[in-house]
């Protein structure tokens, strides 16, 4: 019951010795992530504890990956080094690149993720909470035990409204939650995951979690209408956001009536798509749907 990230997916940490780094690496094995070492040129050659647990530090993530077999790397470094470290990772060969980082100039975006793509490595993020298996794997900041297993795929360009949703299901449970994250330039997309999900044979439902700006949302509906057989529920944040103003993740940027929440519901609702007005009524879409399939 997956997508990305599984209990076999084997993880590194690019900044682990950083302060943000320890602090969620202990966050991210306390929730039985395979966490297989941390990357710092500086520090190559020591470990680090963590409770019951001694990681490994590696100068490169090429040096991690020979050593360890890694296939995942999370990214906690500073903006101003986060394209460097995403293009070392993806030169390197790995598999999944998770980008936490918020800040990172918009051309360096545009730099890594094209770069990723070239050398066969999928970037999630920058700016996001990362993904999450639930009773699997964790990779990044999304709180683990706010959850469970269960046949719901989430996609949410918003951090905070991903751990809502969590919550808010929490008796039902989730395949994969995956946090996008709201920059303009993302390396995942929404019609990404919801082609993932379609094909994941435990994923019943699939949640969309958007907001105001941009075109995504509009874009995942085509998708929807034309490929997706499963069941999508989705919430849209911005309904309230004051006209003509610069509002939340700097993705949302709104022209006209291009990116408005309206816009982007009309979109969904026409693809067949339930659009919850809160997050508690998308909760409850979602129940209604799964006892109507059973």
């Amino acid at each position: 019951m997956a997508i990305h990230l599984t209990k076999e997916s084997k993880v590194l940490v690019q900044g682990m010795t950083g302060g943000e780094g320890m602090k969620h690496t202990r966050r991210m094995l306390a929730a039985g992530t395979n966490v297989v070492g941390g990357v710092n040129p500086r520090k190559a050659g020591r470990t680090v504890d963590f409770d019951d647990r001694a990681v490994p530090v590696f100068g490169s993530v090429a040096d991690g990956i020979r050593a360890t077999g890694a296939d995942v790397t999370v990214v906690f470094v500073p903006p101003a080094f986060a394209r460097s470290a995403v293009v070392e990772a993806a030169d390197a060969g790995i598999g999944l690149a998770v980008v936490i980082t918020e800040g990172i100039p918009v051309h360096d975006s545009v730099a890594f993720t094209a770069h990723a793509r070239r050398k066969g490595t999928r970037v999630i993020g920058p700016n996001c909470p990362g993904l999450i298996t639930p009773g699997q794997s964790n990779a990044g900041i999304i709180p683990a035990d706010i959850t469970k297993p269960g046949p719901v795929g989430l996609v949410s360009k918003s951090g905070t409204l991903t751990y809502q949703l969590m919550y808010e299901l929490r008796d039902i449970g989730f395949s994969t939650c995956v946090g996008i994250g709201g920059d303009p330039v993302v390396g995942t997309t929404h019609i990404d995951c919801l082609a993932a999900f379609q094909d994941d044979p435990d994923t019943d439902l699939v949640v969309l979690i958007g907001e105001i700006g941009g075109d995504a949302e509009e874009r995942a509906a085509a998708y929807i209408r034309e490929h997706v057989t499963k069941p999508v529920v989705a919430y849209i944040a911005g309904f309230t956001a004051p006209e003509g103003r610069t509002m939340g993740h700097a993705g949302a940027i709104v022209s006209g009536s291009s990116g408005t929440a309206q816009a982007k519901q009309d979109a969904l609702e026409a693809a067949g798509v339930r659009v919850g007005g809160t997050p508690t009524e998308t909760a409850r879409h979602v129940l209604a749907v799964l006892e109507a399939g059973r």
